[in-house]
Formats: structure tokens, C-alpha cells, sequence
């Protein structure tokens, strides 16, 4: 009965450790990988697992590298996937652009993939064009007309210039320029009518591409519409201002005018205030003249009489002037 227990302990001890073994030890990915025809040590994996490294994550992109015909080894995958980056991505992305005869190397696409941008699919926008449809871009004509566009850029990825290359952002920004300066420099809204191709040629000629990820093919006017009068617009908005100006500026003289008036008021009422001032004082200098013997008695009685004969004469005309006023209209009436 012990050497039953003992027997069956050991047997157990050789499966943990086995099991032990296999699990650190992948043995099935070393068999898969030389049935594969892809030569690698037992070691390097076993290393793979003291640096925390799946050792999965690269040798299924090296077998599938190597059954491609791509040149590359276990130290530049197993550096790139330490660096951060996505082995799988980068190996299909070597193989798409073999099979598609463009020239990428595993640095440079293994740096397109650390720089952040997704290498496979910029080998495929290599392979097959992309469209960036710009949104409505306005400009205005010499005659005051708005002409509304949108623009078809068909691109290509640059392999090239990818890492540092300005991205779509910076085409279609170029692309709304280069409109503008086209419409701005004709002379009519309607000869960009009859034209449109005029602005994919001029655009196109400028070399918007340049410093870019990309490489223009084409530039085509999608749709292309009329806005609103903005020379007209203009014009009745500066009108508005003259307007408004002329307006402050006739307020200003009315009150300047208003306050003269009341200046010319106050003024009239001090002069009138001077003559009633002047007219107390002639009782006075009769009194003193009387008193000093300048003046006598019967001279006061024929200045009283002039007085009253003036104002009766004053009287008397200013009744008569309605009735000859009056009889002025009905002579003039027969």
C-alpha cells in the first residue's frame, strides 16, 4: 500500500512538472515553426519567456513572413513589439506591398507604425486611391458674387514621406485656398460657372501635395452653387453707416443750433433786461433835472402831451393797417 502511494506521488510530481515544463517551455509553437520551415532555437524562446515576451506574438508573423518571402528575423520583430509596436500589422503590411511590387522596408514601415499611423492601411491607399470630399468652400468673384464649391481630391499614400507628412487635414485646407484665390481672381461668378475645370487646374497646378503623406492624382468640382450677393450685401451695409453718420452728424447741428437759440434768448432778455433798467432810471433824472432847475414844468407837460399824441398816432395805425390789408385782398379778388 505505501509503494501504491509513493508510485502514484511521483507519477503525480512528473505530470506537475511536465506540465510545468511545457507551459514555460512552448514546445508546440517550436514544433509548428519547424514544420514551417522556419529555423529557430528552443532557446530563443525559452528567452522570449524570461523577457516577458508571448513568444506567440512572434513567430506566427515570422512563419507567415517567411512563407511570403519577406526577409525578415525574430531580433527586429521581437524589438519592434518591445518598442510598442503591432508585429502583426506591420509583417501583413510588408506582404501586401510585395505582392503589390512597392518598395517597403521593415524600418520603414516598422517606424510608420510607431509614429501612430496604421501601415497596412496606408499600403492599401497605396494600392487603391482614396477620396476626400472637402465640405462647402465659399468665395466671392470680383463682382461681388458668392460661388459655393466642393471639391473631389483623390489621394495616394506617399510611403516615403508618411512619417512627418502633413495628413488630410492639411490637403483639404489647401484645397479650400487654392479655391478661393481661383474664384477671387475672376473677374465673374459666371466664367466659374462656364468653367469649373479652370479651378481643378489651377489648384492641381500649385503642388498642394507638397510635405504632405499624400500624392494629389486629381482634384474635381463635385457641385458648385451661388451664394448670396456680398458686394451688394456690402454696399447697403455701408450705406446704412453713411446713413448713420449723416444722421449723428444732422443731430449734432440741430443741437448745436438749439443751444445758439437759447444762447440768442438768454441774450435778448438780458438786453431787455438792460432797457427796463435803463428806462427806471429816466424818472430819476427828470426828478434830478426838475430838482437842479434844467428842466421845467411846463416843458414835463409838453413831453407828457408829445407822448400821448405818439401813442395815439401808434394806435390809430395799428388798427388801420388790417382794414387796408383787407381791402388790398378784395381789390386784388375783382
Amino acid at each position: 500500500m505505501p509503494q501504491a502511494v509513493g508510485f502514484f506521488f511521483t507519477l503525480a510530481l512528473l505530470f506537475l512538472g511536465g506540465s510545468l515544463f511545457f507551459s514555460f517551455i512552448p514546445v508546440g509553437l517550436w514544433v509548428s515553426a519547424w514544420a514551417a520551415g522556419v529555423r529557430i532555437r528552443i532557446w530563443t524562446l525559452v528567452g522570449m519567456r524570461l523577457r516577458r515576451v508571448r513568444p506567440i506574438l512572434i513567430i506566427q508573423p515570422l512563419i507567415k513572413a517567411s512563407k511570403a518571402g519577406i526577409d525578415v528575423n525574430v531580433n527586429q520583430l521581437e524589438s519592434h513589439l518591445l518598442s510598442g509596436g503591432r508585429v502583426n500589422t506591420v509583417v501583413d503590411a510588408l506582404i501586401a506591398s510585395h505582392r503589390a511590387n512597392l518598395e517597403l522596408s521593415f524600418e520603414r514601415a516598422a517606424a510608420i507604425d510607431l509614429a501612430g499611423r496604421s501601415v497596412l492601411d496606408a499600403v492599401k491607399m497605396s494600392v487603391t486611391p482614396k477620396i476626400i470630399e472637402t465640405p462647402w468652400i465659399s468665395a466671392v468673384a470680383v463682382d461681388g458674387i458668392e460661388v459655393k464649391v466642393i471639391a473631389r481630391v483623390t489621394v495616394r499614400a506617399n510611403l516615403a514621406r508618411l512619417v512627418g507628412g502633413a495628413g488630410e487635414e492639411t490637403i483639404i485646407a489647401r484645397v479650400g485656398e487654392g479655391v478661393v484665390t481661383t474664384v477671387g481672381s475672376s473677374r465673374s461668378h459666371k466664367e466659374v460657372l462656364e468653367n469649373p475645370d479652370r479651378i481643378s487646374q489651377t489648384v492641381l497646378s500649385k503642388g498642394l501635395d507638397s510635405g504632405t503623406a499624400f500624392e494629389i492624382l486629381s482634384i474635381d468640382i463635385a457641385d458648385i452653387d451661388i451664394g448670396r450677393n456680398i458686394g451688394a450685401h456690402l454696399q447697403i451695409e455701408q450705406a446704412e453707416a453713411d446713413k448713420q453718420i449723416a444722421q449723428a452728424k444732422a443731430e449734432e447741428r440741430r443741437a448745436n443750433a438749439i443751444a445758439q437759440e437759447q444762447e440768442m434768448t438768454a441774450r435778448v432778455q438780458e438786453m431787455r433786461a438792460k432797457v427796463v433798467e435803463a428806462e427806471s432810471k429816466i424818472p430819476l433824472a427828470i426828478a434830478k433835472a426838475l430838482e437842479d432847475g434844467n428842466f421845467g414844468v411846463m416843458d414835463y407837460y409838453t413831453m407828457q402831451n408829445v407822448k400821448a399824441d405818439t401813442s395815439m398816432r401808434e394806435a390809430i395805425g395799428s388798427a388801420e393797417a388790417p382794414i387796408a390789408n383787407q381791402g388790398a385782398k378784395s381789390y386784388g379778388s375783382k
